[in-house]
């Protein structure tokens, strides 16, 4: 499931196709993903202008001139495709088959963009002006935001007897935050993702959100992590699972300076966790 790298490299590929663009023409090819699509996801986006596009957690918003946004989920496989009249570098790899183009904008520029998802676990939604969203009401605050501090991790952690692993996984808590970052970050901290979290202290949790940022830092410099389906708008993949110290390297030794430690793999909540025993305290 793409995390916050995933989803703000796909943001920053479409932004300049897409922020500022009329939607000359939309098509909306099936009545539902995971959820069904709105019944006037077309009258609304066709000839409305892209005024911003954000993301929210491991969401994408497009916000409309004539009010509202969009909200988007890549799901699992989904896939937001650029193409169109002179975008070097933009390519359709041959194994996307445009059976799963499920909805497609062609913007006043030419340009289209596509919403590509082979499994139907994305979904696409319409926030109307002046009302909030259910999936976006109790999210916590972002890993970049000034407000998430150590002491706010503190607070939020206070008292708390669940793993920290799982506590990060918790969007109320921080937003955007997946398996993959978490376990990254937490061996970055040295520390165990077993340890309750309500037991870390102020230092370790001070450290713990500057590597939580470096590590988000390094993975949106290398496009995301691309392990099954994820590709940037270019259609190129991520590259920062050639920089996994943690994640999915159960057996191999520990790549801190002087360890000695191999990565483990254990199931908590239903997710594996990596870490390294030796120096993951």
């Amino acid at each position: 499931m793409p995390e916050l790298p995933e989803v703000e490299t796909v943001r920053r590929g479409l932004a300049p196709h897409l922020e500022g663009a009329r939607i000359a023409r939309a098509e909306v090819r099936r009545p539902d993903l995971r959820w069904p699509m709105p019944v006037d996801l077309v009258q609304v986006l066709t000839g409305a202008r892209v005024t911003a596009l954000r993301r929210r957690s491991k969401y994408l918003l497009a916000d409309l001139d004539r009010g509202g946004t969009v909200l988007w989920h890549l799901g699992m496989s989904g896939r937001m495709l650029v193409e169109g009249a002179g975008l070097a570098g933009f390519h359709r790899d041959p194994g996307i088959h445009a059976r799963h183009d499920h909805v497609v904008l062609t913007t006043d520029a030419g340009t289209t963009i596509t919403f590509n998802d082979a499994r139907r676990f994305g979904m696409v939604d319409l926030i109307r002006e002046g009302v909030s969203h259910p999936l976006l009401d109790h999210l916590g605050p972002e890993p970049f935001d000034p407000g998430f501090t150590a002491d706010y991790l503190s607070l939020a952690f206070a008292g708390r007897r669940v793993p920290v692993k799982q506590a990060l996984l918790d969007q109320r808590i921080v937003a955007g935050l997946g398996n993959i970052y978490v376990s990254e970050s937490l061996w970055r901290a040295g520390i165990d993702p077993r340890r309750a979290a309500g037991r870390i202290g102020q230092a370790r949790i001070a450290a713990l959100v500057g590597h939580i940022r470096d590590v988000l830092t390094d993975a949106i410099a290398a496009g995301g992590s691309s392990l099954r389906d994820h590709r940037q708008a270019s259609g190129e993949l991520g590259y920062f699972q050639h920089s996994f110290r943690a994640y999915d390297r159960a057996g191999q030794p520990c790549l801190r300076e002087g360890c000695g430690g191999t990565i483990h793999r254990i199931v908590q909540s239903g997710r594996s966790s990596f870490w390294c025993p030796a120096c993951q305290r």
